[in-house]
């Protein structure tokens, strides 16, 4: 394997050596004969083997693989031979996608299988409408491989507060179709599948879910509708992120088959209908109470990314996800600050046994 340095500045100082990497941080090595400058220095004029670096440092080849190894583990070495995907149209296309990943690439984990695991990824998008045409943009963005697309509004006037998937050439226009035609023109090489369907139970979704990595967006109308996407995902074993907005607060949260607590679990912990408690008074008019939609572009686009972004966590690994088995909330009235909340555990679970 070629090793590679990755782009970082460091300088001696005394018995030791400040690499900087990251902004955020100094990495502190200590270097008292100035080998780890110098493997650096080596490293930084061509991609190289642990063998030719040896052999120009003059040292044994195991020291220089253990160096390697520890220069590794901060994140600071990767394979050369990794960092592109060979063809230049596509790298040109993911150009910030490989150099996102690359900041997380380890030898044997370089920055193109991350990419690769996107190509690969099919997610089952449901709703193209007010964080669901944010969210299929920045999917789009990823270069997730196939992506299907499940609505079954019409474009209105109401939407261009929010919704930029759609034009006012669109009005009167069934949204999915408009929003696969939307990804179909700005990326050809993604597989895109409109679904013009009412969505009215679990069973509605069980040949959508089918073959799918990844179920994202919400269901809008029926108060239920988020129980349905829950039971249905955890049949197939497939992950779900979801998010919305309240009055004063955009939210996220998903669930990870077999490893978090579901939605239903949640829900099992609701407050009784009876009872004298804020929370009853809430399960009692929970349905009759009429919200107008509050959300506004900036806060469709939060909600967009934020699911979008955790979803890349499940389909990459890249770090483990953060929204499992709990609400990600963010305060509008806390200057959008995050909060978790995680989801009441309900051990006889009828959905998910109380993973």
């Amino acid at each position: 394997m070629r090793i590679v340095l990755k782009e970082c500045l460091w300088e001696s100082m005394g018995d030791e050596l400040l690499v900087l990497f990251d902004p955020r941080e100094v990495i502190t090595l200590g270097d008292p004969d100035g080998r780890v400058a110098a493997l650096l220095t080596e490293l930084s004029r061509a991609p190289q083997t642990a063998k030719s670096l040896a052999r120009t440092l003059s040292v044994p080849e195991e020291d220089v693989t253990e160096a390697l190894a520890a220069l590794d583990s901060l994140g600071l070495v990767e394979d050369a031979d990794s960092r592109t995907l060979g063809d230049p149209a596509m790298d040109a296309r993911h150009f910030s996608n490989l150099a996102f990943f690359g900041t997380f690439a380890r030898l044997d984990r370089p920055r193109t299988e991350y990419l690769r695991r996107l190509r690969e990824a099919h997610v089952l998008v449901l709703g193209v409408g007010g964080g669901g045409s944010s969210l299929v943009q920045s999917l789009a963005g990823l270069g997730i491989g196939t992506l299907t697309l499940v609505d079954r509004d019409d474009v209105e006037p109401r939407n261009f507060a929010r919704q930029f998937l759609y034009r006012h050439s669109d009005l009167g226009r069934s949204k999915v179709e408009r929003a696969a035609e939307w990804v179909r023109e700005y990326d050809p090489t993604i597989s895109v599948r409109a679904v013009d369907r009412w969505i009215n139970g679990p069973d509605d979704l069980k040949d959508l879910i089918d073959g799918v990595d990844l179920v994202a967006g919400g269901l809008d109308g029926d108060p239920e509708a988020h129980l349905w996407v829950n039971e249905a995902a955890a049949r197939a074993g497939v992950p779900i992120v979801v998010g919305g907005m309240t009055r004063t607060q955009v939210m996220y949260y998903s669930v990870d088959p077999g490893k978090s607590a579901c939605v239903q679990c949640d829900w099992e912990n609701r407050a009784d209908l009876g009872e004298e408690s804020a929370g009853g008074f809430f399960e009692r008019n929970r349905a009759g109470i009429t919200v107008t939609n509050t959300l506004i572009g900036p806060l469709a686009m939060q909600i967009g990314s934020l699911v979008a972004y955790e979803a890349l966590r499940y389909l990459t690994g890249l770090e483990p996800p953060v929204a499992a088995g709990a609400y990600i909330k963010l305060d509008l009235r806390d200057g959008l600050q995050p909060e978790r909340q995680p989801f009441a555990t309900t051990p006889d679970c009828p959905v998910c046994g109380g993973s």
